[in-house]
């Protein structure tokens, strides 16, 4: 299954630095990359007849979004079957991977691993971010021909997007410093690593990006005041955190941050422009209760609702909440219900469920990003980036994900690892919790 966690780990890098994948052949290698590392582990798992199939109680509301679209296909009862059956062929690619990624990340060395790699690629692309925001204006990759005429940031054509990208990756490191599921001698590093997204956030300037952070660092809070696991170490660390991120983006420049954060240029759209999309979308709901226009078909019937017209095409309606009810009605409003059910009393019982401090940092670290970009989904429509869509899930699984055990020397002899589970030793750069004890 190695050959699947990698390929796991690069289609998510892919994903991020095409673009964010919102393009045909990003989304499109995207699909065929699913595909081809599902066929791989399902001829795996017929070789292996061992092999057990884990079930994700996310997995039903995400397949009831994926049956409303086929039976909007089948009964004709989507305003553009094309863009449906694409929609529909992305949202099964989400499903693969989700799917995909509960089989192969369960033992506490491969998500101690999937931890890092996340903490590593948040730090990475974010510094790339800062290095391109004051070298390639508004190209990409600093290529002419990928200049852009909106607000780009790191690899995303929208700045608001990288906001909601850092959302959902800088939690990981956050959490594990605060419930002390790191190694004192890694603190410092992963100090470093969580200060450059901070600082790269900040200068995005995306006020829905920087305000849903905001929002993340008070729900780490309370969820530290709940179980009490912020020691002296661990609060001067994310004090260190803090400072020096602030630190930084007043060295780097916190005039053009602060200019870009009261402001808008040419291309935000203001609160008036989201609340007239809001409202068009939600006509669309009112004319489509039950099943919806169609999935992805909102960019050909929202015209006809347009309450505000300035010119432009409007492919999302900045709220991914409205924009679902209005493409799949109150069946996907149920589907999504459902799904938000689910995943909160699934993070809140493994949350408070008896554990190692990784693994109670790991399920922290997913409720605070989840929440964040929950929060941020009202002003924009991330969970249409495919990048992020992908991201959100991951959260949604590492909150869902097995617990491990307390690393507390009596609670060996208690509790008998799960099968695949790694060993003390083969996880190096997982702290133990007797030694912070």
């Amino acid at each position: 299954m190695k050959a699947i966690r990698v390929g796991l780990c690069l289609l998510l890098a892919f994903s991020v630095l095409a673009l964010g994948a919102v393009d045909v052949w990003s989304e499109s290698i995207l699909e065929i990359g699913a595909a081809a590392l599902f066929a791989l582990w399902a001829l795996l798992v017929y070789r292996d007849s061992s092999a057990k199939i884990e079930w994700n109680p996310l997995n039903c509301p995400i397949l009831g979004v994926l049956g409303i679209g086929f039976l909007q296909l089948v009964f004709r009862g989507t305003a553009y079957p094309f863009l449906t059956r694409n929609e529909l062929l992305k949202l099964c690619a989400y499903f693969l991977i989700f799917f995909l990624t509960t089989q192969v990340f369960t033992s506490r060395k491969d998500l101690g691993r999937l931890a890092w790699f996340v903490i590593l690629f948040c730090f990475g692309v974010s510094l790339f971010g800062i290095i391109q925001y004051f070298t390639a204006g508004t190209e990409i990759y600093w290529m002419s021909g990928l200049r852009m005429a909106s607000a780009p940031f790191g690899p995303y054509v929208n700045r608001n997007h990288f906001a909601g990208f850092v959302e959902l990756t800088l939690p990981v490191g956050l959490a594990l410093m605060a419930f002390r599921g790191l190694r004192r001698d890694l603190v410092p590093l992963t100090t470093l690593l969580t200060i450059v997204p901070i600082s790269a956030i900040m200068l995005s300037g995306s006020r829905g990006g920087i305000i849903s952070f905001g929002f993340e660092v008070g729900v780490l809070a309370l969820l530290v005041r709940r179980k009490r696991a912020l020691d002296r170490s661990g609060l001067t660390a994310i004090a260190i955190v803090a400072l020096a991120a602030v630190a930084l983006v007043v060295w780097v420049g916190a005039g053009s941050a602060i200019e870009k954060f009261m402001g808008l240029n040419g291309q935000d759209v203001s609160l008036n422009r989201r609340a007239s999309m809001f409202r068009g979308a939600a006509r669309i709901f009112l004319d489509h209760p039950i099943k919806g226009s169609g999935l992805g078909t909102l960019i050909d019937v929202y015209p006809r609702y347009e309450t505000a017209y300035d010119g432009k095409v409007v492919n999302h309606v900045h709220n991914d909440y409205i924009e679902m009810l209005a493409e799949t009605g109150l069946l996907g409003g149920l589907c999504g219900a459902m799904f938000l059910w689910i995943l909160y009393r699934e993070a809140l019982k493994n949350f408070m469920a008896e554990q190692g401090h990784f693994s109670r940092g790991l399920h922290a670290g997913g409720i605070v990003a989840l929440t964040g970009m929950l929060v941020h989904s009202f002003v924009d429509f991330n969970l249409h980036v495919p990048s992020n869509a992908l991201l959100f899930l991951l959260q949604a699984y590492l909150v869902t994900s097995p617990l491990l055990p307390s690393d507390t020397p009596g609670s060996r002899s208690r509790r008998r690892p799960r099968v695949g589970e790694g060993s003390e030793g083969s996880l190096p750069m997982i702290e133990t919790a007797g030694s912070q004890a």
